[in-house]
């Protein structure tokens, strides 16, 4: 309960670590409910507060105060992997507060890629079923303000690895989409980042539901014979899902069998919550993707565009050359961050896409490795998404589609991966071709 929550805080030394819109959110309820609370704000960056009841923590050193509190809530951006945290400090976040004193069913949601689709499909099955749900959590609504407004029946929570990193409660149906190689400098590793990710799971009981992805196996890291919830096992065949296959292959916004898997487990997940076949097919065809993952946002110029700006691991990039089937032009490149190329390098060499086109600096990278190796195909070296997409107008066959999917990070020039994705669609909608220079009389 949420009287629970605000007692916790009311008889502990707090500590809010990080003051961007999570730990705002954090600050601001404490406030609402206990307004003379001694309490702790700390981030690197300076914080502008008037609050005579903060100690504030601010620089360079904004860390070293750990030590003097006995709660930290944390903004899941900010990683510890390197501290040394006391024995007797609890570090908590708002997804693990949000496990811990919420009443509602909790369906947790997350893996590398399709925690977004799967967690928005289970809300929309559920919002067909007329049950009172809510989506929270990552980069959705801050799940203590969930918490504290009137609780839903059900809230389908979408937790990135940066939350379950110190969650020490699991929910009642947790999913794992898949895992890949990402976010390894958070987590020193990737040990360490498979470690958090299975944080959903750890503490279910033997009423939960654990719905995992077939096609891989975490038992390296984890013994699941300690873990008493009942596990699903979802694959990208229809067998147990032939009438929602049929729903969903009429979806034009759900393409490739990794789309497909999303579906059947969120439709795993639905069952579970008493939602019939009716209802889970009636969200399946209303459902209009979501933007950036693979989004096909119009034809210009007789070419067909798709804009998959969070793919930024090569597993994605490669699921949705395959399930567009008839990629003419492929944008890709970003920031490394620790993820090795070569099999990625591979692909693309046997793939033959017509058209590549490299972007700084994984992208240029690449190519320019593919143009030593033979590659039989047309190769650009952009120097940034202007020239990009210019070159993609110049080269791509009209009919076909010209892809945007990064394989990599969107750090080394913007802001985030939707940033990267405004971008792309920006500049291809305004698009004009370049005047003919006037003819010499």
């Amino acid at each position: 309960m949420f009287s629970d929550f605000i007692e916790f805080i009311k008889n502990h030394k707090v500590l809010i670590l990080g003051f961007g819109r999570e730990g705002r959110s954090t600050y601001d309820i404490i406030r609402r409910h206990l307004p003379d609370k001694e309490i702790g704000i700390s981030d690197i960056k300076q914080i502008e507060l008037e609050d005579e009841h903060v100690t504030l923590h601010t620089g360079k050193g904004y860390t070293d105060c750990l030590a003097d509190y006995e709660v930290i809530i944390k903004t899941p951006g900010i990683p510890l992997a390197d501290h040394i945290i006391p024995k007797n400090v609890i570090i908590t976040c708002q997804t693990d507060l949000f496990l811990k004193y919420s009443d509602c069913c909790c369906v947790g949601v997350t893996g590398t890629k399709g925690k977004t689709t799967v967690a928005t499909l289970i809300y929309d099955m559920c919002v067909k079923a007329g049950k009172d749900a809510a989506l929270v959590g990552n980069v959705r609504l801050p799940a203590l303000d969930t918490l504290e407004d009137k609780e839903p029946e059900i809230a389908i929570v979408e937790m990135s690895s940066r939350q379950l990193e110190f969650t020490t409660a699991s929910p009642h149906i947790a999913i794992i989409t898949n895992i890949y190689r990402e976010h390894i400098g958070h987590h020193n590793g990737f040990t360490g980042y498979v470690t958090a990710k299975l944080n959903i799971v750890r503490h279910q009981t033997a009423e939960d539901f654990f719905i995992c992805n077939a096609s891989q196996s975490y038992d390296s890291y984890f013994d699941f014979s300690t873990v008493p919830s009942t596990v699903i096992k979802v694959a990208s065949d229809i067998s147990g899902y032939e009438r929602i296959y049929e729903s969903a292959e009429q979806n034009e916004f759900i393409i490739g069998n990794h789309h497909m898997q999303n579906v059947f487990l969120a439709a795993a997940a639905a069952r579970r919550l008493g939602i019939s076949d009716e209802n889970i097919c009636a969200a399946i065809d209303s459902f209009k993707g979501i933007e950036h993952r693979l989004e096909p946002f119009g034809a210009y110029n007789g070419i067909k565009f798709c804009n998959d700006a969070i793919a930024t691991i090569p597993q994605a990039t490669t699921a949705a050359i395959e399930g567009l089937g008839d990629v003419n032009t492929l944008i890709f490149g970003g920031m490394s961050v620790g993820v090795a190329f070569d099999d990625f390098e591979d692909y693309l060499f046997k793939k033959k896409i017509p058209n590549l086109i490299g972007l700084p600096d994984t992208g240029r990278q690449i190519c320019i490795k593919l143009a030593n190796r033979g590659y039989d195909g047309n190769i650009v070296l952009a120097e940034d998404m202007e020239g990009a997409v210019s070159a993609a107008f110049a080269v791509t066959k009209p009919g076909t589609t010209c892809l945007m999917s990064p394989a990599a990070s969107s750090y080394n020039v913007y802001k985030d991966y939707e940033h990267k994705g405004k971008h792309f669609k920006k500049l291809v909608k305004e698009w004009k071709p370049a005047e003919k220079p006037p003819q010499a009389e």
